[in-house]
């Protein structure tokens, strides 16, 4: 287990050190700062004397060496949009994200998993092809389209919900949540559904073929030999092995919400990282790019070592496999 562990660390150091390569990269070759920060009347001395208070003079390994201490500490410096540290700001919007993101998560399991389960052991009927349906529409329709057909009916159409913003928060030092209050339920619902389909159809489709593909093992089959009920077999066997892919999955899924909410955040205002990664593209501000790219990169590491360390514990046959050797 020791060695596991070891292992993925490595793993995932060698890809941190990468993105924050290919960030640091961003920083050389896709604009100038200096001429952000000055604006194009910049007297050449000016230019001179900003790039050696910056350390853009120095050489580049050295300059990549200084990139890798302050990212590793969390510093990337200021934004050329806005003039505030760009950790402020991630700060600042950080929270919205996480929110929204672990909402639509639970949304595409409390349905999904649900909805899968019965696609595989009604299968056949009316609601079942009806689930499969929707499911293929969800995959398929992309999710701007999705977005804006949710304002259309739920905002314009029949005003239940607002459409755009986050609504009323509550601030807790440096954190904010909108789960605290009506107002943030109310604004997070339309934007967590649309975030959430693509992952719920997603969800429901690999649970409804492992389903399937469980019932079908000689264990399912020596379990109705000895008589145990359906509601044994179903949810007390085939449910319990089905899942274990579909942690996996839903493991990695979460960090795909927090790194792909950029267009759900766009459509609906939402204030959180994507938006500001958005604004960030549009004026070049390459700071907050490089950033949010290490720290998008950072939370698909953790979220990726979590799950292999829960594939690990729950799987039996990855332990005895290393045990003898294989």
């Amino acid at each position: 287990m020791l060695a596991f562990i070891l292992r993925r660390l490595i793993q995932a150091v060698i890809v941190m050190i990468t993105v924050a390569f290919i960030s640091f990269m961003l920083f050389q070759y896709v604009g100038d700062p200096v001429v952000f920060l000055l604006g194009q009347d910049a007297t050449p001395e000016q230019i001179r004397e900003l790039r050696a208070s910056l350390g853009l003079d120095k050489p580049f390994f050295v300059q990549f060496g200084h990139f890798l201490v302050n990212a590793a500490q969390g510093e990337f410096g200021l934004s050329l949009r806005q003039g505030a540290k760009v950790s402020r700001l991630i700060a600042e919007r950080f929270p919205a994200t996480l929110e929204l993101a672990l909402v639509a998560a639970f949304l595409a399991l409390v349905i999904g998993v649900p909805m899968g389960v019965y696609a595989a052991l009604k299968r056949g009927t009316f609601t079942s092809q009806l689930f499969m349906t929707i499911s293929l529409l969800g995959v398929s329709l992309p999710t701007f389209l999705i977005g804006i057909l949710l304002i259309l009916v739920f905002a314009v159409t029949l005003g239940w919900f607002p459409s755009f913003g986050r609504g009323e928060v509550v601030q807790m030092g440096w954190w904010s949540t909108g789960l605290l209050k009506a107002k943030g339920w109310h604004h997070i619902i339309l934007p967590a559904v649309t975030l959430a389909i693509f992952q719920l159809t997603l969800i429901m489709r690999l649970v409804r073929a492992e389903m399937l593909e469980v019932l079908r093992t000689d264990y399912i089959k020596f379990a109705r030999a000895r008589g145990l009920s359906n509601r044994a077999i179903h949810f007390g066997h085939a449910l319990k092995n089905t899942l274990v892919p579909v942690m996996t999955i839903t493991g990695l899924q979460l960090g795909g919400l927090i790194a792909f909410a950029i267009i759900t955040e766009t459509v609906f205002q939402w204030p959180g990282m994507g938006l500001l990664f958005i604004q960030a593209v549009t004026f070049a501000d390459i700071p907050v790019m490089a950033a949010y790219l290490c720290l998008i990169a950072l939370i698909f590491v953790v979220i990726n070592l979590v799950v292999d360390l829960l594939y690990f514990a729950v799987d039996p046959r990855l332990r005895v496999g290393k045990a003898g050797g294989h």
